[in-house]
């Protein structure tokens, strides 16, 4: 295919761009992945990370927009889909080449955003039973002493990011907005379909099992469902892909 659609993937609190490597040999040819890492981390653990939201998706649309492909969409899990939102607020506000679509996974609206919460979690103590809750972290992480400070570290400093979102309501994106959710997640259904107040194009919900971490505990229905949202997106699929996607 002349001109692949590029999935940018924003990692959830605590995690790195790593989270999506195994996507690579899972979805169709068509689907180029490229997971986004953030300062801090990863291949980028050199660099100072970023507390304030805003001065990090700023700083992400600083990096994309210079690159941007012809067919690209924004996705992200629980803190990713708030800084795939913010770039893609971004990106429109610049008057850049808009995603043909933002994907959301695990996240409530930004108009539902709880910024109070995760001010609140800060302690090593709180971040742990945060950790446990969500049942996304390896039980050996929480067996091994020096990867469980890393991984506080990194969540602490997350939680700031989350905790700096200040919701105000701004122009309404001209991209369809797509949302996954799991059945079993805190995040109710009207924090979910608020969603649909982002966009002036089409909103979808699709539901899986399994809580805030469906995206694994399901993941072959999700992705699935995944590669169905992404074909809408795109304009240049060849047939047979969409008849074994």
């Amino acid at each position: 295919m002349q001109n692949p659609l590029t999935l940018f993937c924003l990692p959830c609190a605590g995690a790195s761009a790593a989270m999506y490597i195994r996507w690579r040999r899972l979805l169709p040819s068509w689907v180029k992945l490229v997971p986004i890492e953030l300062p801090g981390r990863g291949n980028r653990m050199g660099e100072f990370p970023k507390e304030s939201y805003i001065e990090l998706t700023q700083s992400l649309c600083d990096e994309l927009a210079s690159t941007l492909p012809a067919q690209y969409v924004l996705f992200g899990h629980s803190m990713g889909a708030l800084l795939a939102y913010g770039i893609a607020q971004c990106l429109c506000t610049r008057q850049a080449y808009p995603p043909k679509a933002l994907l959301v996974s695990g996240c409530a609206a930004p108009s539902h955003q709880d910024s109070r919460r995760y001010r609140n979690i800060q302690s090593d103590a709180a971040l742990i039973a945060d950790l446990g809750k969500q049942g996304g972290t390896p039980k050996e992480v929480f067996g091994n002493q020096e990867f469980l400070a890393m991984t506080l570290d990194l969540l602490r400093m997350d939680y700031r990011v989350c905790g700096s979102f200040e919701y105000s309501q701004l122009t309404p994106l001209p991209i369809p907005i797509h949302c996954f959710a799991g059945r079993s997640d805190e995040i109710n259904a009207t924090k979910l379909n608020d969603w649909r107040l982002e966009s002036t194009q089409i909103f979808t919900l699709d539901w899986f099992d399994g809580g805030h971490f469906f995206l694994r505990q399901s993941e072959d229905w999700f992705l699935f469902m995944l590669k169905k949202r992404l074909l809408q997106s795109h304009r240049e699929v060849p047939r047979e892909a969409i008849a074994s996607a």
